[in-house]
């Protein structure tokens, strides 16, 4: 007859010896009420509203006056204003695009002292302001700038020849010069990606360096252009700062126009309207833009 010790071993479950006794598991909880998901959204969305909606609202209620859209859209200086705007926009992106893409290629596959510091610099030159760049450009050619100096100095002449920055042409060289980096990073960042055995067997065929870039660098370079290229155009159509700073008579962007109408004229209602049209291209370019991205992959 077994003691009643050894019965009550017999009636313990068996464990597995090489996992050891099972521990109970603790669950959590579910009996607690927890934070619905939207009450988190609600302090950023009251922020958004008060900080950007509100304002812009009051902006389209403004634009909405009597007569306010009809007057400013067959306006001869609208008309004049929105071309310029355009055409500025479009050939600094062309420029920014052509130059962009040289110089990329030279920093990325053309080995020469300081390389990387110059890739690195240009990462630096997207944070400058673009006034500074037009300022540099005015002690550089502007009227009294360094370039005039030394001519006069030179030939005796009472003033120098370098008078474009005050026309469409300085405007155009001054956001051409600003906005090449922001082709030139994503440029770089597609190039850093590029497989360099495509180059090497094309130059082992026998191609040159320029068929080289046509037809091997080129296509891998479309993407990062198009996104490059989205993104100059929608800061090209909103620039102010630049136009503001060379003094370029003549020159009236859409952002220009807003200034002057508000400030200049005080005529709010016109400068309401002449925003909204300006905020709508821009909606529509950063669509573009996004679209055109999300397709490179950015």
């Amino acid at each position: 007859m077994g003691s009643p010790a050894s019965g009550l071993r017999e009636r313990q479950p068996a464990t597995d010896a090489a996992t050891g006794p099972s521990v109970p598991v603790e669950r959590p909880s579910t009996t607690g009420r927890t934070t619905p998901t939207w009450v988190w959204a609600l302090p950023p969305v009251a922020v958004l509203a008060v900080v950007f909606l509100y304002p812009l609202a009051l902006v389209v209620q403004e634009s909405l006056a009597p007569g306010a859209y009809g007057d400013v859209l067959a306006s001869a200086s609208f008309r004049q204003a929105l071309v310029t705007t355009v055409w500025l926009a479009v050939a600094s992106t062309v420029g920014c695009l052509v130059l962009g893409f040289v110089l990329a290629v030279v920093i990325a596959f053309v080995p020469f002292p300081g390389g990387k510091a110059v890739s690195k610099f240009i990462d630096v030159f997207l944070s400058f302001p673009s006034f500074l760049i037009t300022l540099a450009l005015l002690f550089l050619y502007g009227t009294v700038g360094m370039a005039n100096g030394v001519w006069t100095d030179v030939t005796g002449d009472p003033s120098g020849p370098f008078r474009f920055l005050t026309t469409p042409w300085g405007v155009l060289l001054a956001e051409i010069t600003y906005f090449t980096p922001f082709v030139m990073r994503p440029l770089l960042a597609a190039f850093s990606q590029m497989e360099t055995a495509q180059l090497e067997v094309a130059s082992s065929l026998g191609a040159r360096p320029l068929r080289i870039v046509r037809r091997v660098i080129l296509p891998e370079a479309l993407p990062a252009l198009a996104a490059g290229g989205s993104l100059v155009l929608v800061m090209c159509l909103n620039e102010f700062g630049i136009v503001l700073f060379t003094g370029a008579k003549g020159v009236t962007t859409l952002p220009m126009l807003v200034y002057g109408k508000a400030i200049l004229e005080s005529d709010y209602a016109a400068a309401c309207v002449v925003a909204v049209v300006n905020v709508a291209l821009s909606v529509g370019l950063y669509v573009l833009y996004r679209g055109v991205s999300r397709r490179a992959g950015a």
